[in-house]
C-alpha cells in the first residue's frame, strides 16, 4: 500500500464540524483518506513513501458539478444573447449533431483539462444518449478521455420516449427561421423505444459502472419532462433503485414546457412516481412552494445551474427557500456556450451573491453555505455523501490545493469568505482525485500525453464544426449594443 502526506496548509474539512484545521496535513492511503490533522502530530506518526508541500495553500475536497453537458464546450462564445430554444435550435444542436466521435473526445478532453483546473473532481453529465443518437464508438471514446485524465466522471445517458408536442415542434420551426444559414436538426425524429433506451442504459451500467479504479459511473437520464413518458421515468427509477445510484433529469427550467404539460413539471414527475432518494433535478427555476414540498417530502435533490440560468434569461432558482426545506441543492456548471467557462469558483460566487441580490438579503446564501454547496451538498446531491464531498478519514481522496499566494488574496481575513468573494478561478493549482496527482501546476498529464496540445486541436475542431453547422454567420457576427 502507498502512502502520501500533503502537509503545511490550511485545511477546510467540510465534516460534520466543519473544522478548518491552520497547520495542517492529510494521509492518503492508495485512494482513501487515511488521516487528517495538524501537522505537528501527522509528522510525528506517519513516514509516507510521498510527500506533497502545500505551504500557502488552502486545502478543500474537490468540487462536485452535479449537472453539465460537455459537447458544447467547442461552442462557446456562439449562444450569447439567445433565450433557451434560440441558442438550442440555432446553436447547440446543429453544432453537436455534426460532431465526429474524434470531435466529441477533444471537447471532452478540454472539458475535463479546464474542469480539473477550477477544482472540479466530479461532474454529472448529462450526456446525449439516443435523443440525437450518439454512437457507441462517441460514448466509448469520451469515457476513455475521463479515464485518461484521471476524473471521476458520471455519465448519464439521455433518452427521450415520447414524441415532441405539436406546439414544441411548431415552436422550433420557427426559432429556426431566424437563422436560415444554419444546418437545423428539428426535434422531431428523435424518440426512441422505451424498453429499448432502458435496455442499453443498463448494458452501459453493467459494462462501464464502476470501471476506471471506480471513477466511472453511469445513470439513467430521462432527457426532460415534456418528451418522457411515465414509463420512460418510471423505468429510468427503477433501474437507479436496482444498481443503488441517481437518476436524472432537466425540471421546471422554462414556461413552455410548464405550458405543454398544463401542470407543475415536477408535479407531472411526483404523478409518474419519478421523485425519490434516488432522483436529482436539474434547473427548477419555476419551481413553487408546492413542488418544493413534493420535492422535500421524498427527499429529491436540485442541481442548481444559476450561470446557466442567468445567461438564458430563465430566471433564479429559489435556492434559499429549497434549503429552508432541507432539500439537498448541489451547484452544475452546466453548458459551458452559457456562461462561457469551467469555473467552478465563479460558479460558487455567483451562486452566494445573485440570491442575496433577488431577495434583497445579504445572508440569503452564505460563503460557507455556498461552499457546503460545491462540495459536502454535491457529494449528497449525487447520492455519494458518505464517499465524497469532505477530508475526514475513510473518505476517497479526492483533493483541491487552492494558491494563496496572490495579490488578490491578502489580506484574507476568514478563509472561506476569501475563497468565494476573492478568488479569481486559476488559484487551482494541484488536484488530486481517487489518490492520485491528476493536475499540478496546473497541468493535466493524462490530457497533454494523449492530446498534446489540446487548445489548438479545439481550436481547429471548432473551426469545422461551425462550418459543417451553418454557424459562420453567428460566429462573425457584428458588434452587439442592443439585441433586437
Amino acid at each position: 500500500m502507498s502512502q502520501t502526506i500533503i502537509d503545511g496548509g490550511t485545511v477546510i474539512t467540510m465534516n460534520q464540524d466543519r473544522q478548518i484545521i491552520s497547520d495542517g496535513a492529510i494521509v492518503i492511503e492508495d485512494d482513501i483518506i487515511l488521516d487528517v490533522g495538524e501537522s505537528s502530530r501527522i509528522s510525528s506518526e506517519y513516514d509516507a513513501e510521498n510527500y506533497f508541500d502545500a505551504k500557502d495553500h488552502a486545502i478543500l475536497p474537490g468540487f462536485i458539478s452535479t449537472h453539465v453537458h460537455v459537447s458544447g464546450i467547442l461552442l462557446r462564445g456562439l449562444g450569447n444573447y439567445r433565450n433557451l430554444y434560440d441558442w438550442l435550435l440555432n446553436v447547440k444542436r446543429p453544432g453537436t449533431s455534426v460532431m465526429t466521435p474524434d470531435e466529441q473526445a477533444t471537447a471532452a478532453a478540454l472539458y475535463a483539462k479546464e474542469a480539473l483546473q477550477s477544482g472540479i473532481t466530479t461532474f454529472v453529465e448529462n450526456a446525449t444518449g439516443s435523443v440525437e443518437g450518439y454512437s457507441t464508438e462517441t460514448i466509448e471514446k469520451k469515457l476513455d478521455v475521463y479515464n485518461k485524465a484521471g476524473v471521476r466522471n458520471i455519465y448519464a445517458y439521455a433518452f427521450a420516449d415520447r414524441q415532441p408536442a405539436r406546439e414544441s415542434i411548431k415552436s422550433a420551426k420557427l426559432s429556426a427561421l431566424r437563422e436560415p444559414e444554419v444546418n437545423h436538426v428539428i426535434p422531431d425524429e428523435t424518440v426512441a423505444d422505451t424498453e429499448s433506451a432502458l435496455s442499453t442504459i443498463e448494458t452501459l451500467i453493467e459494462k462501464y459502472h464502476g470501471a476506471s479504479e471506480g471513477r466511472q459511473s453511469i445513470w439513467p437520464a430521462p432527457y426532460m419532462t415534456e418528451i418522457v413518458t411515465p414509463e420512460g421515468l418510471q423505468g429510468a427509477y427503477r433501474l437507479a433503485k436496482k444498481y443503488d445510484i441517481m437518476t436524472t433529469t432537466h425540471a421546471a427550467e422554462d414556461e413552455f414546457n410548464q405550458q405543454l404539460l398544463r401542470v407543475s413539471g415536477i408535479e407531472y414527475l411526483r404523478n409518474a412516481g419519478y421523485l425519490g432518494d434516488h432522483t436529482l433535478l436539474g434547473h427548477c427555476v419555476l419551481a413553487n412552494e408546492s413542488d418544493i414540498r413534493m420535492m422535500a417530502a421524498t427527499n429529491t435533490k436540485v442541481a442548481n445551474n444559476m450561470l446557466a440560468n442567468l445567461a438564458l434569461g430563465e430566471g433564479i432558482a429559489p435556492v434559499p427557500r429549497m434549503q429552508q426545506a432541507g432539500i439537498t441543492v448541489g451547484i452544475g456548471t452546466d453548458n459551458v456556450p452559457n456562461s462561457d467557462t469551467v469555473n467552478m469558483l465563479k460558479d460558487i460566487e455567483y451562486a452566494a451573491l445573485v440570491q442575496k441580490g433577488v431577495r434583497q438579503d445579504a445572508g440569503a446564501v452564505t460563503a460557507e453555505k455556498a461552499l457546503e454547496m460545491a462540495t459536502i451538498d454535491g457529494a449528497k446531491a449525487i447520492g455519494r455523501g458518505d464517499e465524497l464531498g469532505s477530508i475526514e478519514p475513510k473518505k476517497l481522496a479526492d483533493i483541491v490545493l487552492i494558491d494563496l499566494d496572490q495579490t488578490h488574496m491578502h489580506p484574507r481575513h476568514y478563509l472561506p469568505s476569501a475563497i468565494v468573494y476573492q478568488t479569481q478561478g486559476y488559484e487551482v493549482d494541484t488536484v488530486f482525485c481517487n489518490g492520485d496527482i491528476v493536475m499540478q501546476n496546473r497541468e493535466v498529464e493524462g490530457i497533454s500525453d494523449r492530446f498534446g496540445d489540446i487548445e489548438s486541436r479545439a481550436t481547429a475542431s471548432a473551426a469545422s464544426i461551425i462550418r459543417k453547422a451553418g454557424l459562420e454567420k453567428i460566429k462573425n457576427r457584428s458588434w452587439t449594443s442592443s439585441t433586437n
